[in-house]
This record gives structure tokens, sequence and C-alpha cells, in this order.
């Protein structure tokens, strides 16, 4: 069974109280039961040897009398919860300062042989003097060099088991303030670690919902808080993607459906005979054209979907650039013929030779030009230039069309982003041609930027490698 952080958290707490508790009851009674124990029998010690000497002289010289010393042993007794024996020499108790079950006369050798041999009795029992165990000091009281008798004294077991359990309550009640603290520590604890996380499982709850403008409010540790930053920016770009995704199936379902809705119009009107057979050429290449449209479209994602999976696969070779961009633009000579445009092309070396995949740079180039091509009016040339700087070649390619508006400059590498002015005169693009050409150049570790004014033009400018063979 699995539990939660705050149920182990609990737990824990719950059994560290009952560890100290039963540590401190069990382990902590012993020592200081132990420890009251022994100051208890040294101060049975200093008791004895002031009896011995301040009465016990006294008594054998025969200036006080067994009641005289019994009263005042009485009186001790009062003040010290101490009962005081005086016992002769063989054995016979003389002098009892109890009150009740008094001892004189009862010889203690009869009681327990070996007693008077001991120096200290623990837990001894004289049910017919003492209602409980008791702790008994024997002490030899010697007179001119002789073992005249014994003072024995007497403590019970209870009072030390009180005293004992006296300073238990004082830590019994120190540990229950310290059980406070620590409970002060423990919600402290679990609102700076287990809270923060069972937010954190909300939020990330809510966004597996799609609720992504869910915001965590994470305080406390800074941890935690980036975190909550790190989720939140993950919600941001799981947004986007989602809404990324919903335009691409957009854009792709528009872009599949015009151009097969024509296949279909046309290929049904031929069929049926609503378009006469001297004029059924025309709208078969109009049905080649919608076609090869499709099929850009589909090599198009191929592609991408390439791209994204496994990465663009490169082969570098060292080419000379210059000849590939005159037969590239050479290719375009019909459309450029007919919308009157023409090329403009600088280049800073006679041969130039670079180290990149010649088939992506071909790539690049066409999607450039043709870019380039569909946003210039007529009678406008294209420039196609190129600039070494370094070990760079930095090359250009720019038309004076109508531009791209500044707010979408950050857009046209978005696949399927088509400004308004594509949308409306060029129905070829498929939104997809600045995607991979921004892919391949930054497949080759280098980069590409776009410099635009509505009106005026746009100019693309990337750069590459220059190989090291000299030209």
């Amino acid at each position: 069974m699995k539990r939660s952080l705050l149920t182990k958290l609990i737990i824990c707490f719950a059994f560290a109280l009952l560890s100290m508790f039963l540590l401190l009851n069990n382990v902590g009674y012993n020592f200081i039961n132990k420890k009251i124990t022994d100051n208890k029998i040294e101060y049975l010690y200093k008791e004895a040897n002031i009896i011995s000497s301040q009465y016990m002289t006294s008594y054998y010289n025969q200036t006080i009398t067994p009641q005289s010393l019994s009263s005042q042993l009485r009186a001790l007794e009062a003040f010290t919860d101490v009962r005081t024996w005086f016992v002769d020499a063989s054995g016979m108790i003389v002098v009892d300062s109890g009150n009740t079950k008094n001892a004189t006369s009862v010889n203690i050798n009869d009681l327990d042989a070996d007693f008077l041999n001991k120096t200290v009795s623990r837990g001894i029992i004289f049910p017919s003097f003492f209602d409980e165990p008791t702790i008994s000091l024997i002490q030899p009281v010697s007179n001119d060099y002789k073992v005249r008798g014994y003072v024995i004294l007497h403590l019970a077991v209870s009072a030390i088991h009180h005293e004992t359990l006296f300073y238990l309550d004082i830590f019994n009640i120190i540990f229950l303030m310290f059980t406070l603290v620590l409970l002060s520590v423990f919600i402290y604890l679990y609102f700076v670690t287990g809270y923060p996380l069972h937010k954190l499982n909300k939020a990330t709850i809510e966004y597996s919902q799609s609720n992504y403008d869910y915001k965590p409010k994470i305080r406390g540790s800074i941890e935690y808080i980036k975190l909550a930053e790190t989720l939140s920016y993950m919600a941001n770009e799981l947004a986007s993607l989602e809404d990324y995704q919903k335009k691409f199936i957009a854009n792709i379902s528009h872009d599949f459906r015009s151009p097969l809705t024509s296949i279909k119009g046309y290929a049904e009107a031929i069929l049926d005979g609503t378009i006469p057979y001297e004029i059924q050429e025309k709208y078969i290449n109009i049905i080649l054209y919608e076609t090869e449209r499709l099929n850009k479209l589909t090599s198009s994602l191929l592609e991408l979907n390439n791209m994204d999976t496994r990465g663009t696969f490169l082969n570098i070779t060292t080419f000379e650039l210059n000849s590939l961009i005159k037969k590239i633009a050479e290719s375009f000579e019909g459309i450029c013929n007919e919308k009157k445009i023409s090329f403009k092309l600088v280049f800073s070396a006679r041969l130039i030779y670079v180290d990149a995949d010649i088939n992506k740079v071909q790539q690049v180039l066409y999607n450039l030009i043709d870019n380039a091509i569909k946003f210039s009016h007529s009678n406008s040339a294209i420039s196609i230039s190129n600039e070494i700087k370094g070990d760079k070649l930095f090359i250009s390619v720019k038309d004076y069309g109508v531009g791209v508006p500044k707010d979408s400059l950050n857009k046209v590498w978005d696949r399927f982003y088509k400004t308004d002015a594509s949308r409306g005169k060029n129905k070829r693009s498929t939104g997809l041609g600045l995607s991979i050409t921004k892919e391949i150049i930054q497949a080759h570790n280098e980069n590409i930027s776009i410099i635009s004014t509505e009106g005026v033009g746009t100019e693309f400018i990337f750069s590459l490698p220059i190989s090291h063979i000299e030209s």
C-alpha cells in the first residue's frame, strides 16, 4: 500500500516521539533511580558516621540511656525518613527509632544470620517491622579497638521511587514542551516540503487535463519556486505546441483539400462529359498541376518529419558554390521571363569553395530564390551575392517585392505560415519551404536571418564554412 508523504512524515514523527518517550521512561527511569540510590547510600554513610561519633560514644560511656538515645534518633527520623537501629555485638537490637512495629530486644541474627556481615542490603524485607522493602546500611561501631555494636540505617525503597518519579515528571514535562516545539518544526517542514509537492502535483494534474492556464502558487524554498516556474514554462510550451498542432492540422487539411477538390471536380467533369473533349487537355494539365502540388507538399512533410525524428543527415563535400548558384538561377528562367524578373549575381571571388552538403544547399538556394520570385513585382530584379568574412561565406538572396510585415518576421520560419500576400497570390506555396531551409542551415551549425521592410523588399542571409582548398 502506497502512502503519501504526509502519512509517512506523521508515522516517522509518531515513531520518533514514542521511541523517545519509552527511552526516557525506561532507560531514563533506571538511570535516575540508580543515581538517587547511590546518592542516598552515600548520605546514609554520612549519617551513620555522625550517629556513631555523636551518640555511640556517649552510649558506651553510659552518659546517655537507651531511652534517651531512642528519643533522639526518633527525632532525627522525623526529618530524614531514615529509621535507625542500634545493635549490640551479639546482634540484639537495643535501640529502634521506629514508633510502630518496634524491633527492640529482637536478635537480628534470628532474622537474617548473614545480615550484619554486609555493608549494604538492597531491597531487604523484614515484614515484622517494615511494610515495604528497604535499603539498609550496616555501619560497625568500634570502641577500644573492638566492635561493640552496629548502627543500621533503613531507608524505604518507595522514597527513592517517589523521588525518581518526581525528577522523571520534570523530564516528561520538558519532553512535552520539546514535543510541541518538534510538532511546530514538523508542521513547518511539511509546509516547506510536502505542501509544495502537493501543489506541484495538482499543477501536473491540471496540465495533464490541458488546463495550461493554471499557475501553482508556491512559497518557501527557492528550489520549489524554480520547479514551479519550470512547470509553468513547460505548460506554456505545451499550450503553444497544442496550438501549433491545431494550426498544423488545420493548415495541412486546407492545403490538401484545395487541390483534392480541384482534382475531384475536374475529373468528374471530364468523366461525365461536362467538359468537352476539345478543352479537356487544359483541365488535365490543371489536375497534373494540383497533383504536383500534393506531391510537393507530401515530400516536404516527409522531409520535415525525418528532420524531427532522425535529425538532418548531411553528406559533407567540398564544391564550388558560384557555379551552383548560376545553375539554380537558370532553372527559373521560364517563370522569370513570364514576370520579367532579372537576376543580379555579385560574387566576391571568381571561384569559391565551401564544405557542405551540396544537395541540401541546392535546396536552400532553390527555396530562397523561389520565395523571392513569388513576392517580386513584375519588371524587377533579384540580387544574389556572397561575401567572405574570415572563414565564413555569407550568401544573400534579396528581392525588391512586397516585403514582410514587421510582426510577421519571426513567424516566417513556422511551418505552414503564410503571409496574406502569399495566400492571395501564390497558391503554389506550401508554407514549408522556409522551415526546411532553416532546418538545413542549422544542421550545418550555421545561421540564417531575414531583413525585410514591407513594400520595399526582403533579404535572406545565411552562412557556410569556406573550404581550405585554395581557389
